[in-house]
């Protein structure tokens, strides 16, 4: 399934640069700016939202992200004249824009499907209610649990199958573990079906990953339970010592 992202902002500027910011870390996931006025100016444009939609028509889902109260009326007011099916694939998150652009992505470049890419913007709201993925009353879908960037896996939950293995690896990337490598990190996890953590959070929550910190020099605990959780280690544990490639 491919979900593509609309950013509205007030701003032009600030619509293409979270654009830009996410496709860093999630070049193939289809993304169009809706930023500013038809003329330039500060404000949301109709036209704009309804013309980012039509751009991302080959996506089967569409997850839209505002950044003022205003924008959302004007999103839901281009939404109200797009015909039952095309508004059927398009879902509003409540997410902090930025933050919520750059979790969404990633998770839409792991493979995510709509509830996924939902879920993982609602976590860069950071707090219960607003993680469980629901977009607004309009038609979002529920969240799904454990899926990339969204809610972590219960902490009491015992291995698949009895397979655990863990590993300790220093940070050696002169910036740390930053937006780029953890959003590496992230998709790199999101393959495996075990369940994986760092440093004791959801490796495939790009946001609780981020929030880590973790400067050059670093430890990084990687542990993994479930049916491929040596092999999880093992890829991880390697991204790591590579550097991430910088």
């Amino acid at each position: 399934m491919t979900v593509g992202i609309l950013v509205v902002s007030h701003s032009a500027a600030i619509a293409t640069g979270t654009v830009e910011l996410a496709r860093q870390m999630a070049a193939d996931v289809p993304m169009v700016a809706a930023g500013g006025t038809d003329d330039g100016g500060i404000g949301t444009s109709f036209e704009a939202i309804t013309d980012g939609v039509g751009e991302l028509a080959s996506a089967d889902a569409v997850v839209v992200l505002c950044d003022l109260g205003s924008a959302y009326l004007t999103t839901d007011t281009a939404l109200d004249f797009l015909d039952d099916a095309d508004r059927a694939r398009v879902h509003v998150s409540p997410a902090p824009l930025v933050e919520g652009t750059v979790a969404a992505a990633v998770a839409a470049q792991t493979g995510g499907d709509a509830e996924a890419v939902l879920a993982a913007a609602a976590s860069a709201a950071g707090s219960a209610d607003d993680a469980s993925g629901a977009s607004r009353p309009t038609d979002g879908p529920e969240p799904v649990d454990g899926l990339p960037g969204g809610a972590a896996p219960a902490d009491d939950a015992g291995p698949v199958d009895g397979t655990v293995a863990s590993e300790t690896v220093v940070l050696v990337n002169e910036s740390g573990l930053h937006a780029r490598p953890a959003a590496e990190f992230v998709k790199a996890a999101a393959k495996h079906e075990a369940r994986v953590r760092v440093n004791g959070v959801d490796a495939k929550s790009l946001l609780a990953i981020m929030a880590l910190a973790l400067p050059k020099g670093a430890d990084v605990t990687i542990e993994a339970d479930g049916p491929d959780a040596e092999d999880a280690v093992a890829t991880l544990v390697a991204l790591v010592r590579s550097g991430f490639g910088e």
